[in-house]
């Protein structure tokens, strides 16, 4: 099965420092791994170069069969992103702002509506983006990534500023995803809540990765009855 994600010696630089100094990364179908380690490690970076939001300097990049040195952008709408930044309009409410995202991206009201309510936002719904806090803007941005349904998501810091339940409906939507197919990459500091849902966690350490590529099993070894029936040479 193709990977959904595959990095070979990445190179992203910020200026003319190497964020990553090359990269290996494999992503699989239906795995959500754990990018950790310190700040300024790199991990912010290498989501945003796998969203296409940086360029791939140098190495090898393919994100879902979109390869990152000839097209940045064609893959977007088929991964949900979150970050830092909303993306949402200001003077749109948060349903507005829901909803819109989501048919953009060809979901359904309903969808859009059930992660309303399982952030949360219910109260806020008619509330602008732009008097949002926050931590009520990410639990807005996770909301509309899970609400797109797509094949991969980019989440940073997904935890941060979410209350219990709402950290409770995150570790359920990522084990549905998961269990649809869909895979997760997330950078986490809170690697205690991160942990439990993950099925790998590759190391970031001065823009390289560590445990990114996953060793092809070994072969099973040969039983005595086995090796009797062999030909001899």
């Amino acid at each position: 099965m193709p990977l959904v994600v595959r990095l070979r010696s990445a190179v992203c630089l910020l200026g003319r420092f190497p964020a990553l100094a090359g990269v290996d990364l494999d992503v699989a179908p239906g795995e959500t791994v754990l990018l950790s380690g310190g700040n300024g490690a790199g991990k912010t970076t290498l989501l945003r170069m796998v969203a296409g939001l940086l360029p791939l300097h140098q190495g090898e990049g393919e994100v879902l069969g979109t390869d990152l040195t000839r097209d940045r952008r064609s893959h977007r709408r088929r991964i949900g992103f979150v970050g830092q930044e909303t993306f949402c309009y200001d003077d749109l409410t948060v349903r507005e702002n829901l909803r819109f995202a989501t048919r953009a991206a060809g979901g359904n009201t309903a969808s859009a509506d059930a992660a309303l309510e399982g952030l949360e936002l219910g109260r806020l719904a008619d509330v602008r983006h732009g008097r949002l806090s926050t931590g009520q803007r990410r639990r807005l941005a996770l909301a509309i990534s899970f609400a797109r349904e797509p094949e991969l998501f980019l989440l940073d810091e997904p935890h941060a500023g979410l209350d219990a339940p709402g950290r409770a409906y995150l570790d359920a939507a990522l084990a549905r995803a998961s269990g649809e197919g869909r895979s997760v990459l997330i950078a986490s500091h809170e690697l205690e809540l991160v942990r439990p849902v993950v099925t790998r966690e590759v190391v970031l350490t001065n823009g390289q990765a560590h445990g990114a590529i996953e060793d092809p099993p070994s072969p099973p070894p040969v039983s005595p009855a086995d090796k009797a029936l062999e030909p001899t040479p």
